[in-house]
């Protein structure tokens, strides 16, 4: 009986709770109106802001190097055998990052998804951190920081050729899940991933996103994207649960996703309009939070939860763990920070509708962005943009000499990958490769001509056992590409999603016969 009373009253609380949040954000959206000139000018500028932010070729190669060298680390420390494997995930893999992002790996010792105890992990830390302090001695990485009494044990180091930061973990297999289906999800609408994507250049700009300095987390920025894609109406994207129908798995989600591709096609909000909605949409329920307001992108609705007999700060429910909080870092000081950025932001908004302030002035105060991207790098990634243009030149140009990726550990020598035998399984196993028409830049001098792209991840990913094999590749899907070029795109979770699909990069030099990559110069060396 009582428990039949307290799911009623969790009912009721949950439909008070819905009605008072839709209430407050339609008094919210009649305050903060955009007229239609000013959605159009907010429309352009926010494109602008993903061209400029956008990763270019060199931030995906650089990346993809340094799972290389990890994976080289990996070898030395435990021999030549299958596993470990260092496995990329987070930004990087849902592809929604930019050149100043973390580099968040894994280092697997299987497959599946078996219990691997804590000790155990910070063994393995500490084993990786050993190697990274001799090379930070050598001048090769630097800020090397083991961080072993965080709930996921982690070693931090900086690349000093990159300046990436890198940050290991172990056997994070629910970060890896995460991620891809964060990825797949993308194809659904594109609005998801460049949403995601200026959101979270946004919070980044105003200091909003770390997790370290309680503040929201990257993926709890993501999840409350989806979260107001799903709450519009008509909805743009479904309820978690119907894409979970059948599991959580990458492979299983992979196949329900292409139910749901153009899911949202009836809703024909633009970019500005979500961006300003969903900003209302955070600042309506402010006051809610302290009474059990919660962001369910499974339920795709708001709902009334607890968390251990406790309301979070904000509350965005974890989509496959359904009893964790993905902002529970957020702590009460740090909630009025976050706030005040919100309100700020749609107090700038209001200026620049009533021309208050300009379009330069609004883009440095919401993103902090030089408003005039360079020029040659537009038209270089964006050839089709200036091809009806015929007063746009594109001259021949200037092969540069080819410089080392990264300065010490990173450096790239294609001659060590024939001196180093134990060192042949260092690279994912030879792979099927699709070409796509693209010029592409990768940091030092630039190349015209087809850039070839990997058509599966580099390593076995969680949920895709034998991803490697060819007769296992998920089928293709035709997507439009936002940006005015369409052409087929994989559902693979390392393929990146339409609006950046340009802007892959991949080794377009690699040694396909030997395929084993490149081998950073430092492994001519014993590093201890």
């Amino acid at each position: 009986m009582q428990a039949a009373s307290a799911d009623k009253a969790s009912i009721h609380v949950n439909k008070g709770l819905r009605k008072k949040a839709k209430e407050l954000e339609l008094k919210g959206l009649q305050k903060n109106k955009l007229t239609q000139a000013c959605k159009s000018e907010l429309e352009e500028l926010l494109h602008d802001v993903c061209v400029i932010r956008r990763p270019k070729p060199s931030d995906y190669y650089h990346r993809r190097e340094l799972v290389r060298v990890f994976n080289a680390m990996a070898k030395e420390i435990y021999g030549s055998c299958d596993f470990p494997v260092v496995e990329e995930f987070g930004s990087f893999v849902m592809d929604i990052f930019s050149a100043e992002s973390d580099l968040d790996m894994s280092v697997n010792f299987s497959d599946n998804a078996v219990a691997f105890p804590r000790e155990k992990k910070i063994q393995t830390l500490q084993k990786f951190a050993k190697k990274l302090y001799t090379l930070q001695r050598r001048g090769y990485v630097s800020s090397v920081q083991r961080i072993m009494s965080a709930r996921v044990p982690i070693v931090k180091v900086i690349d000093c050729g990159t300046k990436i930061e890198c940050d290991i973990s172990v056997e994070n297999r629910d970060g890896i899940t995460k991620s891809r289906i964060i990825h797949m999800i993308s194809a659904i609408d594109d609005r998801f991933q460049k949403l995601s994507f200026l959101m979270k250049a946004w919070a980044k700009e105003h200091d909003i996103n770390s997790s370290k300095d309680r503040t929201l987390n990257s993926l709890s920025i993501i999840s409350l994207v989806a979260f107001h894609l799903q709450t519009r109406d008509p909805p743009i994207l479904p309820p978690f649960s119907a894409i979970f129908k059948d599991g959580t798995d990458p492979a299983t989600v992979m196949k329900t996703v292409h139910n749901y591709l153009n899911y949202g096609k009836r809703n024909k909000e633009s970019l500005a309009e979500l961006f300003v909605t969903l900003l209302v949409k955070l600042a309506s329920v402010e006051t809610l939070w302290p009474n059990g307001l919660c962001a369910s992108t499974y339920e795709g609705a708001w709902i009334f939860k607890f968390w251990d007999s406790q309301v979070g700060c904000i509350s965005v429910e974890d989509f496959t763990l359904r009893s964790e909080n993905l902002a529970r870092a957020v702590g009460k000081a740090e909630v009025s920070k976050i706030y005040n950025c919100i309100h700020r932001s749609l107090c700038y908004l209001m200026a620049f509708k009533d021309s208050q302030i300009h379009r330069p002035k609004i883009m440095e105060l919401l993103f902090g962005l030089d408003p005039i991207p360079n020029f040659k790098d537009y038209c270089t990634t964006y050839p089709d943009r200036n091809a009806a243009n015929p007063s746009i030149r594109h001259e021949q140009p200037i092969q540069k000499k080819k410089a080392r990726l990264m300065e010490g550990w990173g450096a790239i020598q294609e001659s060590c990958s024939g001196s180093l035998s134990n060192l042949t399984a260092l690279v994912a196993p030879r792979i099927p490769y699709q070409t796509l028409p693209v010029v592409s830049s990768l940091g030092h001098g630039v190349s015209c001509g087809p850039l070839k792209l990997p058509f599966v991840p580099t390593q076995n990913p969680t949920g895709f056992v034998g991803s490697h094999d060819p007769l296992l590749q998920p089928p293709s899907v035709v997507l439009p590409n936002p940006l005015g070029v369409d052409g087929l795109r994989s559902l693979n979770p390392l393929l990146p999603m339409p609006y950046v699909a340009q802007m892959h990069a991949h080794n377009a030099q690699t040694n396909h016969n030997q395929n084993r990559g490149h081998i950073p110069a430092f492994y001519l060396r014993k590093t201890g």
